[in-house]
């Protein structure tokens, strides 16, 4: 029988698969006598799960080394592909700028992560030095949202020294998240105060989409009208010859699923920090790879990086090694919940922990 503390450091699985299983369900059930094809989000949530397993694996195991080495190889990857930072029409993400410019984030993020496993200064530095060269490839992509969220993440992850309690810094930057979502619901309903403004910083074709996903959730607020189904039932996406997103996850969502997809879609983000709080890894790390989620979900509101399995599975990866219960005993921090009561103690070397 496993002990309370055991079912206790549990309960971020079981809250975790419960809300994905729900967001299936729901996608069928949406799907339920249409010609709509769920296939698409089926296979974004599996890349999730798929990436979070991978993650909570690497991270026991090598919980410097893997988010290093995912960190790096994006890096790499998206900087020397040929073509790579031009947005030329390459096997997606590698041909789409803002996808790249997503997973330059998360590899910011990881970057951080792994920076805070070690105490070794060099080490510490160089880590943090490809955080920021992750940083600077978002902005030499063309993406001012993905170099912006880049940067905060680096900005967030020093930050997160100082911080003692968890809840609050989870707390913040859930509230970011859930203001960018809103903006972008105020505006496709346009009761954004400067709606000129913002249209010239988002351009017009994406607000009309943005009008049209919120029309359509206003048509069928219930079941929307079906996944992968607003490429046909949006005009203005009908009008553009590559337009078969919203350029916004929560408006198709909202649009596709209707009211409880979106909510069922936010409750499985909300569970990532709920995972990240319960988790034994320190407070720095942590925050990082939840800021590195906040800055992803800020770029997923005004674009569809979601739609690239690339991005979905790296997010998953990334909150996977942030939560990954480590093979040795590391105490939690003093003031957060979980089996351990000592304060936490930052790593010793490239491969040990204090104990």
């Amino acid at each position: 029988m496993p002990s309370s503390h055991e079912q206790n450091s549990n309960a971020p699985d079981l809250v975790g698969a419960a809300f994905l299983v729900c967001c299936a369900l729901w996608a069928l059930i949406s799907a339920a006598g249409r010609d709509a094809r769920p296939e698409g989000f089926l296979l974004a949530l599996l890349a999730v799960v798929a990436g979070y397993a991978a993650g909570r694996i690497a991270g026991a195991v090598l919980p410097l080394a893997a988010p290093a080495l995912a960190a790096f190889a994006v890096v790499a990857v998206v900087g020397c592909v040929p073509d790579g930072l031009s947005g030329e029409p390459l096997a997606p993400p590698l041909g789409y700028s803002n996808a790249n410019a997503a997973l330059l984030t998360l590899a910011a993020g990881a970057a951080c992560c792994a920076a805070w496993a070690t105490r070794i200064t060099p080490l510490r530095l160089a880590l943090r030095l490809l955080a920021v060269t992750a940083a600077g490839m978002s902005l030499a992509l063309g993406s001012l949202a993905g170099g912006a969220a880049a940067f905060g993440v680096v900005l967030c992850s020093l930050a997160a020294a100082r911080v003692r309690r968890r809840l609050l810094g989870l707390a913040a930057l859930a509230l970011c998240s859930a203001a960018v979502v809103t903006s972008t619901f105020l505006v496709g309903a346009d009761r954004m105060p400067e709606p000129d403004v913002v249209r010239t910083q988002l351009t017009e074709e994406r607000v009309s989409l943005w009008h049209d996903a919120v029309a359509l959730v206003e048509k069928d607020p219930l079941r929307g009208v079906g996944p992968d189904r607003f490429g046909q039932e949006s005009p203005a996406a009908r009008g553009e010859a590559d337009a078969d997103k919203a350029r916004s996850a929560g408006l198709q969502q909202a649009a596709e699923q209707g009211v409880p997809g979106v909510l069922l879609l936010s409750g499985a983000y909300l569970w990532t920090f709920f995972a990240l709080w319960r988790s034994g890894r320190s407070t720095p790390v942590v925050l990082t790879a939840a800021a590195a989620l906040t800055g992803l979900a800020a770029q997923a509101s005004v674009d569809s990086v979601l739609s690239y399995a690339a991005v979905t599975s790296g997010a998953g990866l990334l909150a996977g090694m942030a939560t990954a219960r480590r093979l040795t005993d590391e105490p939690a921090d003093e003031d957060e919940p979980g089996p351990r009561s000592e304060p936490d103690r930052l790593p010793t070397s490239a491969g040990g922990w204090s104990p």
